[in-house]
Order: structure tokens, then sequence, then C-alpha cells
């Protein structure tokens, strides 16, 4: 095969990895997409950011991250809370209910990926993730 091949075949591969995913996402928890699993997974990591801040990480727009953050707040998993450094900003943050599904989420995610992968052995584990890894750090401005 030769290097456009390969390609290809890894950018249906990763479209059919996406779907998956997604697929995933809504049976384990159908009120919390694949992106509010990921905004959840990021305030939790930050302890806390504007949803400008996520807007700019995720390279969203900010329409969107306002509509995911909305729902999320309409669910209890995320509150806002005024910066004491500047009581301008608000920073939201999980609420305990929120960080009871995010985990409840990351456990059936690790538990369905533990069981996709049972025949892989450490090697290809190991292998596997050092080319997620390396294919994650490549950073390019149009991602």
């Amino acid at each position: 095969m030769d290097r456009d091949a390969s390609v290809e075949t890894i950018r249906r591969e990763m479209t059919t990895f996406a779907r998956r995913a997604r697929a995933v996402a809504a049976r384990i928890h159908p009120e919390l997409s694949l992106v509010s699993f990921t905004l959840l997974a990021h305030l939790e990591d930050s302890d806390g950011c504007r949803a400008t801040d996520l807007a700019a990480h995720y390279l969203l727009d900010k329409s969107t991250v306002s509509r995911q953050i909305t729902a999320l707040e309409r669910l209890g998993y995320v509150e806002r809370r005024t910066d004491p450094a500047d009581h301008r900003v608000q920073v939201l943050h999980l609420t305990a209910s929120g960080t009871e599904v995010l985990r409840g989420v990351t456990a059936s995610r690790r538990a369905l990926m533990q069981r996709r992968l049972a025949d892989w052995d450490v090697a290809d584990l190991e292998q596997f993730a050092t080319y997620l890894r390396r294919y994650n750090a490549t950073s390019d401005p149009l991602d």
C-alpha cells in the first residue's frame, strides 16, 4: 500500500472511530453528547474555566459552547460561579451531580474499551497508545 492509500485508510478508520464514539456516548448516557462529555471532562481537568476558554480550546463557535453549557446547566451538571479575582467573569464548574455522572460515563467508556481491546497483547496496546499520543501531539492550526 502506498502513502496516499495508507492515509486514506487511516482517515476512513478514524471516521468510523468517531462515529462509534458518538453512538457509544448516546447509549451510555442519552442526555450527554460526546461534545458535552468532553466539555465536562475539560471542566474537571481544569477545575473550572470560562465558556470562551472552552470555545477557544476546542476551536468551537461560542454559540455552540453556549448551547452545550446551557443544556448541562439544565441537567444540573454545571454551575456558574463569579471569579473571585474579577467579579465580571463567570467561571463554569462541575456540580457534585456533574462529577458523579462524568465518573459514571468515564467508567462505562473505560469498561467498553477494555472489552474491545481484551485480545490485544500488551506490546500492541503500548504501540497503539504511542501512535495515538504522537498523532494527537501533532499540531496544525487548521485542525
